[in-house]
């Protein structure tokens, strides 16, 4: 079974209530599929994962995730969810584990310090993801990542955690803020040659992946998984979107669908309405299928 959450809004942004399983159609590899929806899903109790950067120049955006716990509380009120703590530069460390408690999340977020020179958030999504796999399955799982655009650092290899991203019901919401300049000359200077690889198939759609990562990680994983993704530049930008976050995450359709017999590999979705209209459907594009082939 392939686990879809899925989005649904209008042209003004307003969030679509009321839908049902036929009112969805779902491509797998352009073949139609039989579409399942778990009414009890919606605003049923959901597991978080905030990944923050704290290493290059992440300090600068402090003043912004320490006031993060008063958004998050809509999440945890009433028990309707739980919140996990990650912090990365070059490493990556679990600063607080799955919590209900709104003053203790509150206390970690106060206490970020600055790290080292390091952004490995292929790292963090790749450990932020098993993380949410150990989750209760019947809750819908959450990634928030902030961080800038460009990794930096990471030690995962990026196609194996495309990949993973592939086989996780994981919706990734991704809050990025604008790259170092340092980023610019590491370019320049030919630090980054680690990302120009030779000799592979362009069309292949795994590689895409991969290759899509390796420019604008967050945005790469928020589109994979069906999640958003912001730049922000502003305190006020960056409170409007935690605003719809909290208010997405709660809203989302638990869609699944069973594909006969899938080839091993990468699986492209397509999600959309049978009468969109002005209705769009925010869901993840992608599965990974493994072992199935004969």
């Amino acid at each position: 079974m392939v686990v879809i959450p899925a989005l649904v809004k209008n042209a003004k942004g307003e969030i679509v209530y009321g839908l049902n399983a036929k009112d969805f159609l779902i491509d797998d590899d352009g073949v139609e599929q039989r579409v399942r929806l778990d009414e009890a899903a919606e605003g049923s109790a959901v597991s978080l994962v905030v990944a923050i950067q704290r290493g290059r120049r992440a300090k600068y955006e402090f003043p912004r995730v320490r006031g993060l716990s008063s958004m998050l509380d809509p999440l945890v009120a009433e028990g309707r969810g739980r919140v996990a703590i990650v912090e990365f530069d070059s490493q990556v460390e679990l600063v607080q584990d799955f919590s209900s408690n709104s003053e203790k999340t509150a206390e970690t977020l106060k206490a970020v310090q600055p790290g080292d020179g390091g952004a490995a958030i292929v790292d963090a999504v790749d450990y932020s993801v098993k993380l949410l796999e150990k989750a209760p399955k019947e809750r819908p799982r959450v990634l928030l990542l902030i961080s800038e655009t460009r990794d930096h650092g990471s030690q995962s290899k990026v196609d194996e955690v495309a990949a993973e991203i592939g086989q996780s019901s994981t919706a990734v919401y991704a809050l990025a803020f604008s790259p170092s300049r340092s980023n610019v000359l590491d370019t320049m200077r030919g630090n980054n040659i680690e990302e120009m690889h030779e000799g592979v198939d362009f069309l292949s759609l795994a590689y895409m992946a991969a290759q899509a990562m390796r420019q604008n990680t967050p945005k790469t994983v928020a589109s994979m998984s069906g999640g958003e993704y912001e730049l922000f530049a502003t305190r006020k930008n960056f409170e409007a979107w935690m605003i719809d976050f909290t208010n997405h995450v709660h809203n989302r359709y638990l869609l699944s669908i069973e594909p006969k017999n899938p080839h091993a590999g990468l699986h492209q979705l397509r999600v959309r309405l049978r009468d969109a209209g002005d209705r769009v459907v925010l869901a993840r594009s992608r599965y990974w299928a493994v072992g199935t082939d004969k």
